[in-house]
């Protein structure tokens, strides 16, 4: 059951920190004219769900390797490593919403409004970096 592979999570993690940096470029000018730029916008959305895609792809990783129960969806990947104590309630909620996010923005994308994608990016990346670090000091405690 632990046989943890840690080179695919640095390899997601980094894909991670890659789509962060880009994201933050893209999300660097005024909201309008964000929204207006068309290939903008829609970089901005595939790099959040890359960014949630692997975030996820870490969470079921740990779930399926540390003994976790297996997630019901997306989001609730989140609530399983609070409860294996890799994440506390706050950040595990918010990770959920983005999970739901990614979803509205790979199933109903004609439905996402574009100003949504620009606050994603100018308020919501932090909780990938945070993700990032609690993922961190939980194999740091648990390898």
């Amino acid at each position: 059951m632990d046989d943890l592979r840690l080179d695919r999570i640095r390899e997601l993690a980094a894909e991670i920190r890659r789509a962060i940096g880009e994201l933050r470029s893209l999300g660097s000018v005024a909201r309008a004219e964000f929204i207006d730029d068309r290939k903008t916008v829609n970089s901005a959305k595939y790099l959040l769900i890359v960014c949630c895609k692997a975030a996820i792809d870490i969470c079921n990783h740990l779930a399926a390797r540390r003994g976790g129960r297996a997630p019901e969806d997306y989001a609730d990947c989140f609530e399983v490593l609070r409860e294996m104590k890799a994440l506390d309630p706050d950040l595990s909620s918010r990770l959920a919403r983005m999970a739901k996010f990614r979803n509205l923005l790979v199933h109903l994308y004609w439905k996402v409004d574009n100003v949504r994608v620009y606050q994603a990016i100018r308020e919501g990346l932090g909780d990938y970096e945070a993700y990032l670090a609690a993922i961190g000091q939980y194999l740091a405690t648990e390898v």
